[in-house]
Formats: structure tokens, C-alpha cells, sequence
């Protein structure tokens, strides 16, 4: 049966461990398997991309696999083509569909639809390959997940929707500091407490970033305009409150570390100072994207067993 990468939760906590120890195995052996030898994996992108264009396209070349990159306004996607039509074609041609866009039901339908393993790269709702890299990362700095405290700082987009979730489902405890109406999705805020009544972790949402950040082990943020959204950039004074500095780092935890999933806007959501003190931090989650990404690919095609 195939398994597809949509959303956070389509794994369990059992299987996400399975995929961050094996990232941590493809970091420490970047060559060590070839899954995917004669196989060929569309890379579909409706937004632009750095990190997750490069992370994808590498992994895939040093899994055996052709990567193929399609940019989604030179499809017919973009003429409105029945998204049930493009997943049932890809699915005669490749071997694979990693997506960026920015409609989630668009990505949930190509998996549907398609019988070859869809990964979401990115949508408006979530982006669950990048959280799989923060979580290698804060293992990598804390031996552990569980009983720690993260708090999400900034706009509750795509990032602070799949850190509920993920956070819930791992065992991490986590407050989300938004202005007023910026508030995470509700239906994440639904399914991540949902997932708390079993792990028995604590979920705050506010809009008191000082209140957040109280004994945080991990200080985490992301752009305030996200995407697609650059035409909102008059809600910037709703958000001058949040900015993780030097100040609201002093009311967290002592060793905190601070996460950022790039590109960074300094000055605004982090300030340069605190960006530079953690950058290693940084640029770590930004590396650990090809490790857990390859360690995805390698469990999606093994039919979920690492």
C-alpha cells in the first residue's frame, strides 16, 4: 500500500522516530543506499523555493533517483486542469510527486487521486518536511523531545499550524504567541489537542509573547508575510510586540536555543543580534532538511518500515 506525506499526522509518533533516526544515520552516511535507482520524481512548485527546491533535487540525485523539476506555472495546472486528471497522469509517468503550492486540498487530492506517493513540500495549511527537520535538530541539541517546551513567536501560518501538531503528537509542550487574528488554523488547534489528550501535553495559545516564552526550552519564528501574502505587508505594526530579541530571550529557559525556518526577515520577526547568536541553530534545521528528507523517501518507499 502506498504512503503518502501530507500531513504531519498521516505518521505516528513510532513512525516519526523511525524517520529521525534515520536521518540521523543518512547524515552521518550520506551515500548509503540508493531506494531510488530508476525511478523519477516529479518536483512541482506553484511557489518559489530555495531550500526545499535544493533539499529535494540533491536527496533524490544521492537516493539513484532522477528528480524531475516542473515549474507549476508551465502546466496546465495553472489553466485550471482537474487536479484528479494531473494525479492520475503523473502517476502513469513518475514514480513520485513532491508539491509546493498553496492550496492543502489540492495536494490532499493529488494523493488521493494519484497511486504513487505524494509529499507535501509545502501549502498554505502546513509544511510538515520542514518540521521533520526541526525535530532532528532539537534532538541533536537536547538528546530528547519529550517533557521540553517550545514556544512559537510571530504569525500563526503554515510553520505554527504543523508545530501544534507535530508537538502533540511528539510530546513537546507548546505555546503559540500571536497578535489578535492571527491565531494558528483552527482546525490544527482542534486536531493538536485532539492528539493532547493522549501524549498529555500542554497547549497554550495567546497573544502575550512574554507570557509564551516562560520556561521555553526552544524559541521558534518565521517571516510575518508569508508567500503569496506580500500584498499584506501593512499588518507588519500589528506584530511589533514580536520580535524575538535579547529581552524576550532573557524570560525563557537558560540554555534555550532559537529556530528559525528561513529566509529570515532581521529586524523584524528576529532581530540580528539573536539571529547571529543562534545561527548554527539555524543553519542546522536548514541542513537537516536533506538528511530527513531522504530518510522520508527512504520510508515511503519501503512501504513504512525503516
Amino acid at each position: 500500500m502506498k504512503r503518502d506525506f501530507v500531513n504531519f499526522e498521516d505518521l505516528s509518533k513510532e513512525e516519526i522516530l523511525q524517520v529521525l533516526d534515520y536521518a540521523d544515520y543518512i547524515k552521518r552516511n550520506p551515500f548509503s543506499n540508493n531506494i531510488l535507482k530508476n525511478k523519477s520524481i516529479g518536483l512541482i512548485f506553484m511557489k518559489q523555493s530555495t531550500r526545499t527546491r535544493l533539499s529535494f533535487e540533491v536527496g533524490v540525485q544521492q537516493l539513484g533517483g532522477q528528480p524531475i523539476y516542473i515549474l507549476g506555472s508551465s502546466t496546465q495546472l495553472s489553466r485550471g486542469e482537474d487536479i484528479k486528471d494531473t494525479a492520475r497522469v503523473m502517476s502513469r509517468y513518475l514514480d513520485g510527486i513532491v508539491i509546493r503550492t498553496y492550496s492543502h486540498q489540492e495536494v490532499e487530492n493529488l494523493a488521493k487521486y494519484g497511486t504513487i506517493p505524494v509529499i507535501n513540500a509545502l501549502t498554505d495549511y502546513q509544511h510538515p518536511c520542514q518540521v521533520l527537520a526541526d525535530l532532528q535538530t532539537i534532538r541533536e541539541r537536547f538528546g530528547k523531545l519529550e517533557g521540553l517546551k517550545l514556544a512559537y513567536i510571530g504569525d500563526g501560518n503554515n510553520m505554527a499550524n504543523t508545530l501544534l501538531i507535530a508537538c502533540a503528537i511528539m510530546g513537546i509542550n507548546i505555546s503559540v504567541a500571536t497578535p489578535p487574528m492571527y491565531e494558528p488554523n483552527g482546525k490544527a488547534i482542534k486536531t493538536a489537542i485532539d492528539i493532547s489528550k493522549n501524549t498529555g501535553i500542554e497547549i497554550e495559545i495567546t497573544n502575550n509573547p512574554q507570557k509564551a516564552v516562560k520556561e521555553a526550552d526552544i524559541l521558534y519564528t518565521d517571516v510575518w508575510v508569508s508567500m503569496g501574502q506580500e500584498g499584506e505587508t501593512n499588518k507588519k505594526k500589528d506584530f511589533k510586540e514580536f520580535t524575538i530579541n535579547k529581552d524576550l530571550l532573557s524570560k525563557a529557559n537558560k540554555n534555550v536555543i532559537v529556530m528559525h525556518c528561513l529566509p529570515a526577515h532581521k529586524g523584524e520577526e528576529i532581530s540580528e543580534d539573536v539571529f547571529e547568536e543562534f545561527s548554527d541553530v539555524i543553519f542546522d534545521q536548514a541542513e537537516n532538511r536533506l538528511h530527513a528528507q531522504k530518510s522520508l523517501l527512504n520510508f515511503l518507499y519501503k512501504g513504512g518500515n525503516l
